[in-house]
């Protein structure tokens, strides 16, 4: 697949010049609760490979409302209230969630695993052949901060 992803919206435009450094499919309650979908896909990026053309037009608020001082905050575009990325405040990573924030999902690459699968929420394991983990996969190191 393409090393080049591009998403947002009329307003914003989302670019990453890299291949996401984690692609997994995400069981979390937090994106759950943010996308309505009962999972994600969910690419991670190093924070200086996902950019956008007009970060002042951007809203930012909590990803995860029960910790609102976490560092990963939902970015909006103020004019349409399309999601744009998850920005972490610490210049880790920024997230791209590929079907609701703008981008061609078909150039993303599928999944590694998934990721925050959790048996008390009441759905059955996932049985796709990719690992399944009760948080991010046992090797994920997070970037340094640019």
């Amino acid at each position: 697949m393409s090393d080049h992803y591009e998403g947002g919206c009329d307003h914003i435009h989302a670019t990453a010049s890299a291949a996401p450094i984690d692609n997994h499919v995400c069981h979390c309650d937090v994106c759950k609760s943010v996308t309505g979908q009962q999972t994600t896909h969910v690419a991670f990026f190093n924070h200086a490979d996902l950019t956008v053309d007009h970060p002042e037009k951007l809203a930012r608020q909590p990803f995860n409302k029960d910790n609102p001082d976490g560092p990963l905050q939902l970015c909006t575009c103020q004019d349409c209230g399309t999601p744009i990325m998850l920005d972490d405040t610490e210049r880790r990573i920024r997230v791209a969630v590929p079907n609701v924030m703008g981008y061609d999902e078909a150039r993303f690459p599928e999944a590694d695993y998934h990721a925050f699968w959790d048996e008390s929420k009441g759905y059955a394991k996932p049985d796709d052949g990719r690992p399944v983990y009760d948080g991010l996969r046992p090797d994920f190191q997070w970037p340094t901060p640019s």
